[in-house]
Parts: structure tokens; C-alpha cells; sequence
């Protein structure tokens, strides 16, 4: 039983995820599109945000909805 977002393994690859993110943009062709590069943090973050703030809704029909919900805002 998963007790909190920590343990779910979609909340881990979303971290490494985010880990890769920051270091692929840290590189030279990335500096200089400081728009581009704060777009790509945010959303990769947001994704990792997300999963955190649905678990804690409490119920899986809540959790369900709310990554649904989030789902269509970030398309």
C-alpha cells in the first residue's frame, strides 16, 4: 500500500525527470532562451506537482480526477 507520493514510482521518474530537464537546459545552447528554458522547468516541475497535490486529495476517485483535470489544463 502506498502511503505517501514518495513512495510512487511515477512521482520518481517524474523527479528524475525533472533532474534531466535542469541539467539539459543548463547547457550552452540552452542559456541564452531564458523563456524557453523557464517554460520547460515550470512544466517539467508542474508534471512532479502534480501527483503530489492529487494524492493528497485523499480518495483514488480524487486523485484520478484531479490528474485528469490537470491533464487537459496542461495540454
Amino acid at each position: 500500500m502506498v502511503r505517501s507520493f514518495e513512495q510512487m514510482d511515477v512521482w520518481k521518474e517524474s523527479r528524475e525527470l525533472v533532474g534531466m530537464i535542469y541539467r539539459l537546459t543548463d547547457k550552452r545552447e540552452f542559456k541564452k532562451d531564458f523563456g524557453l528554458v523557464d517554460q520547460i522547468r515550470r512544466s517539467a516541475v508542474s508534471v512532479m506537482s502534480n501527483i503530489a497535490e492529487g494524492f493528497e486529495r485523499g480518495t483514488n476517485t480524487e486523485f484520478i480526477h484531479f490528474l485528469f483535470y490537470r491533464k487537459r489544463v496542461l495540454r
